[in-house]
């Protein structure tokens, strides 16, 4: 369940600090994978031991609606479980940020009341909309939102960057280690591949490669500015690392 350990080497963060923990498992429908079979995905969620205070990033596979259950077929691991095999209690987090509000991603937040949930304030606006996500999950009792509008650095050295494209209001995280820079890039990819290939399309030009060329989304150029030495993503296990 989890990637790397969780050990301390002074006051700054080290890409160590950052634990992948597994939430969970679903089935995406044939129909839904492009290649006309159906596929298993993990749902991941991202531990950061801040200085200031435990940072996660999603909390993990919300229950849905039958229609939803019967789609997805998925398999739960709870939060406190999910924390405790990284030694953390849900009452040690100090703040959630959700990189999109899917049930997939928000599943937890109901057992972290007066958390401070951070997400943009679109994204939430497209939830209270309805036909987006599962409602209880949204307005549950205690929850508390800290809305943001483009970038924020929430935390000394965690950058939250809007990396809308599976949704208008989906956020990534950027953590600034001692040891190198790591991308949490939610589901702003589906795979480590295909942030690969965003990654060399927004490098075209620089490579010395000539037009037609593929577009990046525009963001892309953004968090590669911060020279990421990983990036890691909400369903694929695989580790994205610069040539």
């Amino acid at each position: 369940m989890v990637a790397w350990s969780l050990r301390r080497y002074g006051a700054e963060m080290r890409t160590q600090d950052i634990h992948r923990v597994l939430l969970g498992t679903f089935v995406r429908p044939a129909q839904e994978t492009g290649t006309g079979h159906p596929r298993v995905e993990a749902v991941y969620g991202y531990l950061i031991r801040h200085e200031a205070g435990l940072v996660l990033l999603d909390t993990g596979v919300g229950v849905g609606d039958s229609e939803t259950e019967d789609r997805y077929r998925p398999r739960r691991i709870a939060l406190p479980e999910a924390l405790g095999g990284v030694g953390v209690t849900l009452d040690e987090v100090d703040v959630v940020v959700n990189c999109h509000l899917h049930f997939d991603h928000c599943g937890g937040n109901p057992m972290l009341p007066g958390r401070p949930v951070m997400c943009q304030r679109q994204e939430l606006e497209d939830a209270r909309r309805g036909n987006y996500t599962m409602d209880h999950l949204i307005d549950y009792r205690g929850s508390r939102y800290d809305l943001l509008d483009g970038e924020a650095e929430i935390r000394p050295g965690v950058h939250v960057i809007p990396t809308p494209g599976h949704v208008d209001g989906h956020q990534s995280l950027v953590v600034k280690c001692e040891d190198g820079t790591v991308v949490l890039a939610g589901q702003s990819h589906d795979t480590a591949s295909g942030w690969s290939a965003d990654a060399l399309a927004a490098s075209a030009k620089a490579l010395g490669h000539s037009q037609p060329l593929p577009l990046a989304p525009a963001w892309m150029e953004r968090l590669l500015a911060f020279d990421p030495k990983r990036v890691v993503f909400a369903h694929d296990a695989a580790i994205w690392e610069p040539a």
